[in-house]
């Protein structure tokens, strides 16, 4: 991929160039999913288009089925899509350019700053680099705890292959699988439980906060951002998981069956995966409609800034929560771990959640015209999974209209750049200095 030269950042910004070459890898993993090499049959240009999509977003919203509708060619085009789409574009650019012995400029560092959703480019190259080690040592890890459990039972080729294939799902939250069933195989199963669930926790707590703890010993020298991340994730998922076990404990379509032990793995394994990944161990179809309800909440609050995972993020959620209890307790600052959270962050943070809110009430909206017999529950389910990047479906993405699909592969693609790329990418400078008075207006 070439790195934009300065008459080209003239014309186009930061957000503008990630958007575009986003949009081109996209576009690409489309024709080459499209080849007769990629597919057991004939598939669709708009289906491409949809599974090209939720790759490069790390979504796993599926019109076809992974496993029986693409070959290992198209299987290994997905993973490739969902290895760049991961990690970034922008960090496999720094480490090929770094390779040919290119020197990374002021203004390409600008566009890695915003690729990987930093504050400053104090170290941003190291850090693009450090990611990528990362990514691949603990992905191999993985592959190797889930090989010593599947080669036993698949044989060797089936089973490395499949370890590999969904740890590098598992790590940038895909949640795309080659079983049609997903997980579901696997409910009552500890290995693959807890290395598929660490591995799209890390994944979705934000890579500055994973070496941000590395780096740190004592929990009060870690960043107020780590902070928040790592006491927020705890208290979202305790909460989750103790309600969809709670939800869920006498359903026998989800847990009601299992034994003591598989209801609390199935329980855990549900309550921590909406927000980031798309993988499941029960039917989603069959959940509680208070279970589902809680999902929708969860895939909307959605993973940690800097990460694989989608969603307004958790760090985003926190600051809107913590503005109106400041609010309600007549405080001017918001204060949390002795520091206190700049009046701009709240802004962003509402700008987010709103644009976030539009996109989806208007992608519900329409497909509430185009889907005819589908739930009105599962059309937001699935706007709210498309939007979250988060994958979960209760079934209605294989019955979508063209115009349906069309409609959540731009929810995806809004998901996965943030709202507020898109936002900036469309919007004109404003270069007036013009300062106006103020006055209040009545709200409330």
């Amino acid at each position: 991929m070439r790195i934009p030269k300065k008459r080209d950042m003239i014309a186009l910004s930061p957000p503008q160039i990630l958007i575009f070459v986003f949009l081109a890898f996209t576009i690409l993993g489309m024709f080459l999913l499209k080849m007769p090499l990629s597919t057991t049959g004939s598939i669709s240009w708009t289906d491409a288009l949809f599974t090209a999509t939720s790759a490069m977003t790390v979504t796993g919203l599926v019109v076809i089925d992974t496993g029986s509708s693409f070959t290992l060619f198209g299987e290994i085009v997905i993973l490739c899509l969902i290895q760049i789409g991961g990690l970034g574009i922008m960090t496999f650019a720094v480490l090929i350019f770094m390779s040919l012995g290119r020197k990374i400029g002021f203004k390409e560092r600008i566009l890695i700053q915003q690729a990987l959703s930093q504050t400053s480019m104090g170290g941003i190259i190291r850090l693009a680099k450090q990611l990528f080690l990362f990514s691949i040592i603990l992905e191999t890890i993985a592959a190797v705890l889930l090989a010593i459990r599947w080669v036993p039972e698949m044989g060797w080729d089936k089973g490395i292959y499949a370890a590999i294939f969904h740890s590098i799902s598992s790590f940038n939250n895909a949640g795309f699988s080659i079983w049609s069933d997903n997980l579901s195989g696997y409910v009552a199963d500890p290995v693959v439980n807890i290395v598929i669930s660490l591995l799209f926790i890390i994944g979705g707590i934000g890579f500055t906060v994973v070496f941000d703890l590395w780096k740190k010993s004592e929990f009060k020298k870690l960043t107020l951002h780590t902070k928040i991340m790592v006491i927020g994730t705890i208290v979202i998922n305790f909460i989750a998981v103790f309600l969809v076990f709670s939800f869920e404990y006498d359903n026998p379509e989800t847990l009601g069956n299992l034994s003591w032990s598989g209801k609390i793995q199935a329980a855990y394994f549900q309550g921590v995966v909406p927000r980031t990944a798309g993988f499941n161990t029960v039917d989603i179809g069959g959940l509680n409609e208070s279970t589902l309800f809680l999902m929708i909440l969860l895939m909307f609050i959605g993973a940690g800034s800097g990460s694989t995972g989608g969603g307004i993020k958790v760090t985003t959620f926190l600051a809107m929560v913590l503005s109106v209890l400041s609010f309600l307790r007549n405080k001017d600052e918001i204060v949390i771990f002795n520091r206190s959270i700049d009046d701009r962050t709240v802004v962003k943070s509402l700008a987010i959640t709103i644009i976030s809110l539009s996109v989806i009430f208007v992608a519900i909206f329409i497909l509430d015209v185009t889907e005819k017999d589908a739930r009105f529950l599962a059309i937001v389910f699935e706007v709210v999974s498309a939007f979250g990047t988060s994958g979960l479906s209760m079934g209605l993405t294989t019955t979508l209209t063209t115009i349906g699909k069309i409609v959540v592969v731009f929810v995806m693609f809004v998901g996965k750049i943030g709202p507020l790329t898109l936002a900036f990418s469309l919007a004109t400078p404003n270069k007036s200095k013009i300062r106006y008075p103020k006055e209040d207006i009545l709200t409330g």
